[in-house]
C-alpha cells in the first residue's frame, strides 16, 4: 500500500473513531396522492440500519398512511454503503443515486426527499442534477451547505489539538487523490484560503455555484416547491453549524461567521434561493439537541405534518 492510499485510510480510520456513526438519535424508535419518499443516509451510518435510517423509515411509514419510502444504498450491501459514505468520490455517488431513483418505478411522478447530515448536501446535488423524476420538497437534517471547517465533536477555536488536527487535514484536503477518494475532503471548506477551496473542491463548490456559474443547477433547485433545512442547536459535529443553514465563518478567518443573507451566494443569487426565500420556499427550522437528535414528536408536528402530508 502506498503513501497516498495510507494517508485516505488513516483520515478515514480517525473519522470513523471519532463519530462511531452519523446515526439519527430521537427519544423514541419505535394509489393515493401521498408522494413517496426519498432518504439519504449520513456519515458512518447505512440504508437499512435499524437504529438510524431503518427506524426514521419505519416511523415515516407508521404515521404517514400509504406513504413508500425508499432508503438510498450507495453500494451493494449495507456494509459497501457505509463504506463509500467516507471512500467513494461524492459525483459518484450522486450519479448513482440520481440511477437508482430514475429507475424506482414508485418514484416516476416525484417525490420527497429527506437528506441526513452529509445526506442533506448530496440530495440537494441531486435536485440540481437529475430533475427527473422531480423532487416536489427537500429536507436537510444538519446538512453542511457551505461544507465545514473542523473536525466532528472538535470545535476548533476551543481547542489547540483541534486546530492542529485541521491544519493537518487542511493540508492534504485539496490534494487531487484526497478530493477524489475521501468523501469528507469533498465538502472541507477553508475560509482562510477561499480561492484554493474554489479552484479544487470537486463536489461542494461546484453545486454551489462558486465556479462557472451553472445556470441549469439554478433553474432545478428553484423547481422545489420546499427547501427545509433544519439546524441543531447544540450541534458539535458540525463547524461551523451555521453551515446547515447555508452559513459560514467569513472569508479570511475562522472565528466570526456570517448568515446565508450576507453572502454573495445569496446577494447575488448564485443558486436562486434568494428568490426562493422570497417565494417562501426556504424554511430555517431549529431542533433543540445534538447532531441528528431528533425528538419523533417535533419531527411530526413540524415536519410530517407541514411537508410530507398532502393538504
Amino acid at each position: 500500500m502506498n503513501l497516498n492510499a495510507l494517508f485516505v485510510n488513516f483520515i478515514a480510520l480517525f473519522l470513523i473513531f471519532l463519530t462511531a456513526s452519523e446515526s439519527f438519535e430521537s427519544n423514541e424508535i419505535s394509489s393515493n396522492n401521498q408522494l413517496p419518499i426519498v432518504l439519504w443516509h449520513g456519515m458512518g451510518d447505512s440504508c437499512c440500519n435499524p437504529i438510524s435510517i431503518g427506524g426514521v423509515q419505519k416511523f415515516l411509514e407508521n404515521n404517514i398512511p400509504n406513504v413508500y419510502v425508499h432508503s438510498l444504498e450507495i453500494g451493494s450491501n449495507e456494509l459497501t454503503d457505509f463504506e463509500n459514505s467516507y471512500l467513494m468520490n461524492v459525483n459518484e455517488q450522486v450519479t448513482i443515486a440520481c440511477d437508482k431513483i430514475a429507475s424506482d418505478a414508485a418514484l416516476k411522478n416525484g417525490y420527497n426527499a429527506i437528506g441526513f447530515s452529509q445526506g442533506g448536501q448530496f440530495l440537494r446535488a441531486v435536485a440540481q442534477r437529475c430533475p427527473n423524476p422531480p423532487m416536489r420538497n427537500l429536507i436537510s437534517f444538519g446538512g453542511q451547505h457551505q461544507g465545514v471547517y473542523g473536525f466532528p465533536r472538535c470545535p476548533g477555536e476551543s481547542e489547540k489539538f483541534c486546530d492542529y488536527i485541521r491544519k493537518l487535514l487542511n493540508i492534504g484536503a485539496y490534494v487531487g487523490w484526497v478530493q477524489n477518494h475521501l468523501v469528507q475532503a469533498e465538502y472541507w471548506h477553508d475560509p482562510v484560503h477561499e480561492d484554493e477551496y474554489k479552484a479544487k473542491s470537486i463536489f461542494l463548490a461546484d453545486i454551489n455555484n462558486e465556479r462557472v456559474k451553472n445556470e441549469t443547477y439554478k433553474t432545478n433547485l428553484q423547481k422545489l416547491d420546499n427547501f427545509v433545512m433544519v439546524k441543531f442547536t447544540e450541534d458539535k459535529m458540525v463547524d461551523p453549524k451555521e453551515s446547515e443553514w447555508f452559513g459560514f465563518y467569513k472569508p479570511g478567518q475562522a472565528k466570526e461567521t456570517v448568515k446565508l443573507q450576507d453572502t454573495p451566494l445569496y446577494m447575488e443569487d448564485w443558486l436562486g434561493l434568494k428568490v426562493m426565500d422570497q417565494q417562501n420556499k426556504l424554511h430555517f427550522l431549529e431542533a433543540i439537541g445534538e447532531h441528528l437528535q431528533i425528538d419523533l414528536d417535533w419531527f411530526k408536528e413540524f415536519i410530517i405534518n407541514k411537508f410530507l402530508i398532502p393538504k
